[in-house]
């Protein structure tokens, strides 16, 4: 073997470390997933892999980060913290209730620091002052609570 051939993986890393440092300037990770596959041809050119696999290889890994790796990475980096307000933010706290609630004659709950106008979600149910439940829903000014799960029971 000669010199150029027991060093191309040094020529890998090299190419990798560039597209990297390019990277920092686009921020599109294009060329981050492309120098992750020149990391795969070092990787090859160090275990002694021909040039053309070193080449399949780095190919095949930088098309396989470009169509599996990025659009995930891009699409967390994209997407920022869902924010619930007003009403959407009520669902799923635990609420006290303060007169007893049914169906057919709405009670009052305390959430947080509010009082709402409450129903049991379930028709059937009768839930006594005292209680805490759960909120499930919220049309318009009205609640809609179940029975909060203790532990152990």
């Amino acid at each position: 073997m000669d010199w150029l051939s027991e060093n191309l993986w040094a020529g890998w890393l090299g190419l990798s470390v560039v597209l990297g440092t390019l990277e920092l300037l686009s921020l599109d990770l294009f060329l981050a997933m492309l120098a992750g596959g020149a990391l795969v041809g070092a990787v090859t050119a160090l275990l002694g892999g021909p040039l053309a696999l070193q080449i399949i290889f780095a190919l095949v890994a930088a098309v396989g980060f470009l169509g599996l790796v990025r659009p995930s990475v891009v699409q967390r980096l994209h997407s920022g913290p869902t924010l619930k307000v007003g009403a959407d933010a009520l669902i799923g706290k635990r609420a006290t209730v303060l007169r007893e609630l049914t169906h057919n004659a709405p009670g009052r709950v305390k959430i947080g620091g509010d009082e709402w106008t409450a129903v049991p979600y379930d028709e059937d149910d009768r839930i006594e002052a005292g209680e805490v439940v759960d909120v499930v829903q919220i049309k318009g000014a009205t609640a809609y609570v179940l029975r909060a799960h203790r532990l152990g029971s």
